[in-house]
């Protein structure tokens, strides 16, 4: 009978370890299935949400942007054009720091955004106007890293971009020079800013301090989508760290004739304006016997900005024969065209025409302007010079064929 009782505890301990047993088992099942849902819960509270206005706009306009992100973020919106790609390109030519030594490499994509620009929140508008005080000089990376908007920098670190290696003689003569093995994803990110800028040029094409963030998360913006930029589709994403963003917005750009968008230029441009422009040009231009190219370029480089300057140089290059044809066939009327000199000038046009224009791709903007514009003095300064009581006196010559020019012009105002 003793020991019957005294199987009794060791019967009442397998029991418990067994029914303890089946309680955790059911436990860490609970968790296992539970701890997904609250790391999704988690994570889904933390990204953001965005919401616009409207979905469409008629060549630029305002886009009212709101969302709710975690309290306490900061929140970036990452603005780019979907549907039009355009060409980017930068010469390094500068000396590097620890080498001293130039290293001559041509980076250049064609799948840099139409537009891109981050807006940040207002707050950092002072770190914005400093980085205006070094002029061109400012970086876009460092700009990025200061105002924390390197972890929204996302859609030109992912474009394609080939890079040459050229040398002195190459560069002078606009030869891109042999192409490099691709980059790997790091170094891509790092040329793609430096394209960026080289592209935009200006801050406040990249960047915007707009961006209004309450206490509890909540934020609103006032997007200002400036006019002249590509017709399509656009994408806006709210960012608040490089793995936590929301869903792009996405609104339509459209424009109408006489409004033209200008692919390989990346913008759209009212037709009207250089028209009436060239039009006058053109009249002043063939009158010099130059066709007008040489003022039409400094004119659209300084009233349009919106074109790049590789841009405006070819576009006038063809748009000259025009003007030149028209001013042939009417110069040859009168027997002012010289046409062994005029063949003997064309054979030198013809080689620089080969040159030209790959040089041109590899100077920035300042670079450009700098050299077009000593041209123009030097030749206004000559011109000038021709012009003046003592030079027609000691160059009767130059008398002598201003005078014909007038008999002549006389002479086939008579025969009309």
């Amino acid at each position: 009978m003793k020991s019957r009782f005294r199987i009794l505890p060791w019967l009442g301990l397998a029991m418990v370890m067994v029914l303890g047993a089946r309680m955790g088992h059911a436990v860490e099942s609970g968790d296992a299935t539970a701890a997904p849902a609250a790391v999704t819960e988690a994570a889904s509270a933390t990204a953001p949400t965005i919401a616009i206005d409207k979905t469409e706009l008629k060549n630029g306009g305002t886009i009212k942007v709101s969302g709710q992100a975690a309290p306490g973020k900061r929140v970036y919106l990452e603005v780019w054009s979907e549907d039009h790609d355009v060409r980017a390109s930068r010469f390094d030519g500068e000396k590097d720091k620890e080498t001293g030594k130039r290293p001559y490499i041509f980076y250049l994509s064609s799948d840099m955004p139409a537009y891109y620009k981050i807006f940040v929140q207002k707050d950092l508008q002072p770190k914005i106007d400093e980085a205006k005080k070094a002029g061109n000089k400012w970086s876009y990376s460092a700009l990025l890293k200061d105002l924390g908007a390197d972890v929204a920098y996302a859609v030109p670190a992912k474009i394609k971009i080939d890079h040459f290696q050229s040398t002195l003689m190459a560069s002078i003569v606009g030869s891109r020079g042999k192409q490099l093995p691709a980059m790997d994803e790091k170094e891509t990110k790092k040329r793609s800013m430096q394209l960026v800028k080289a592209r935009f040029r200006s801050i406040d094409k990249v960047f915007g301090a707009v961006v209004d963030v309450q206490p509890d998360g909540s934020y609103t913006a006032d997007l200002n989508i400036r006019s002249g930029l590509a017709p399509g589709k656009y994408k806006i994403v709210a960012v608040v760290d490089k793995k936590v963003k929301s869903e792009p917005a996405v609104f339509e750009n459209k424009i109408s004739f006489p409004t033209v968008y200008m692919s390989n230029a990346g913008t759209s441009m009212n037709l009207i304006y250089p028209f009436v422009l060239t039009l006058v040009v053109a009249i002043f231009g063939v009158l010099m016997g130059a066709g007008g190219g040489f003022i039409m370029n400094p004119l659209l480089v300084t009233l349009f900005p919106a074109l790049p300057h590789t841009i405006v140089a070819g576009t006038v290059t063809p748009t000259v024969l025009f003007s030149q044809g028209s001013g042939i066939y009417n110069y040859s009327k009168i027997k002012f065209i010289n046409w062994k000199l005029g063949a003997s000038i064309g054979c030198a046009m013809l080689l620089g025409g080969f040159i030209g224009p790959k040089l041109t791709e590899m100077i920035t903007l300042e670079q450009f302007k700098f050299a077009f514009g000593w041209i123009l003095i030097v030749l206004a300064a000559l011109m000038f010079w021709q012009t003046t009581p003592g030079y027609l006196e000691r160059n009767k010559k130059e008398q002598a064929i201003l005078k014909e020019f007038k008999k002549r012009a006389e002479e086939s105002a008579k025969a009309k």
